[in-house]
């Protein structure tokens, strides 16, 4: 038997996925795993009784004492996606005179459920802080999304030909070392707007928040604060400080939690920034209630600069938590027939939901 050092890792790493109680199982594993020729399969079989055998008695007598397990059955009409079909209704049936529970199913309580759909407004500090730790790992699902393209990779599972064959020139043209590629992570390119008048006090600590976690996992995020005017963050970011940071915004942001007059802000933005952080795939984030006590047309023309740059325009608004909210401000009048998409801002579940736009095209 003709045996590599490489058939022999796979040999055991075969015997991670068969019950290695089962020698029958342990038998055909490693002689599959170890490519175990059929003219030698004699050889082999002897080999194994050499090695772990114990003797014909012997063995008998150990291997008959090893209960076999019962064949696996499914009860129903024998389809296992029925079962599970029946298993799920199950679970959402709600017995008659007890109430549903948050998430339509079976009532009960959890803690977690709760405070996602609880409003930022009326979260205590020791919430807002449990939230932060959610959030931290809630956006690094966008850090696993992958593209379409092929990028090269030490352990992809593409074989990237061109770039093989170029190496094996320095092998003598044999393929030593096969160069591989697999799909990218995709990480959004944002550029984030963030409102900080008095109306938005009770969400503002938490939507920056956001923002900063969301640069963590994309590195190109260009975050602003507006009110009265318009002001850069992004070089008072500290890494890996999230209070420092918000410190560091209230203290040098002019007119914090004041008035706000959208539409010159995003004016100032459109003349000053539009062309150096705003590209064809970027998407645009912009937090605000829209009570905006300035010029309306600053407001549309601001927005139609951004609109014919960007990927993608989002308004967050944090008073769509409420049903009975209707876009009726003048600025946020406006700004609708320019924007991609409204969206709430009010709780951590509604920034879940965003997260998979930030990937749509």
């Amino acid at each position: 038997m003709q045996v590599t050092p490489g058939d022999e890792i796979d040999g055991a790493a075969a015997l991670g996925f068969v019950d290695i109680g089962d020698r029958e199982e342990v038998r055909l594993g490693l002689r599959t795993s170890l490519k175990i020729e059929r003219r030698a399969w004699g050889v082999f079989d002897a080999v194994f009784e050499r090695c772990w055998g114990l003797g014909e008695d012997s063995q008998r007598q150990r291997w008959s004492r090893t209960p076999r397990r019962a064949p696996r059955t499914w009860p129903g009409d024998g389809n296992p996606l029925s079962m599970l079909a029946a298993r799920l209704e199950e679970e959402r049936a709600v017995p008659p005179g007890e109430p549903a529970g948050a998430d339509g199913g079976r009532p009960g309580y959890s803690p977690r459920a709760v405070l996602r759909r609880k409003s930022f407004e009326v979260c205590t500090e020791d919430e807002l802080a449990e939230m932060d730790r959610i959030l931290s790992q809630v956006v690094r699902r966008i850090a696993t999304r992958r593209s379409r393209r092929l990028v090269p990779s030490g352990r992809g599972r593409v074989i990237d030909i061109r770039r093989s064959f170029r190496r094996s020139l320095a092998q003598g043209g044999e393929l030593v070392d096969l160069a591989r590629r697999e799909r990218a992570v995709e990480r959004p390119h944002l550029v984030v707007l963030c409102d900080t008048s008095g109306s938005m006090d009770p969400y503002t600590r938490f939507l920056l928040t956001f923002v900063l976690s969301l640069g963590h996992v994309a590195p190109r995020t260009e975050v602003f604060a507006f009110n009265t005017s318009l002001t850069r963050l992004t070089p008072w970011i500290t890494a890996g400080n999230v209070a420092a940071t918000l410190r560091r915004f209230a203290r040098n942001v002019d007119d914090w939690s004041g008035g706000t007059r959208i539409g010159e802000c995003l004016r100032e933005f459109a003349d000053d920034y539009l062309r150096q952080v705003v590209a064809g795939d970027t998407s645009i984030l912009i937090f605000s209630d829209g009570l905006d006590r300035g010029d309306t047309d600053a407001l549309e023309e601001a927005l139609l600069m951004i609109r014919r740059r960007a990927r993608r325009v989002i308004w967050l608004n944090p008073l769509m938590g409420d049903p009975r909210y209707r876009p009726e401000a003048r600025g946020m009048k406006a700004a609708l027939p320019h924007i991609d998409d409204l969206v709430p801002a009010h709780n951590l579940e509604s920034l879940e939901a965003l997260l998979p736009m930030l990937h749509r095209s």
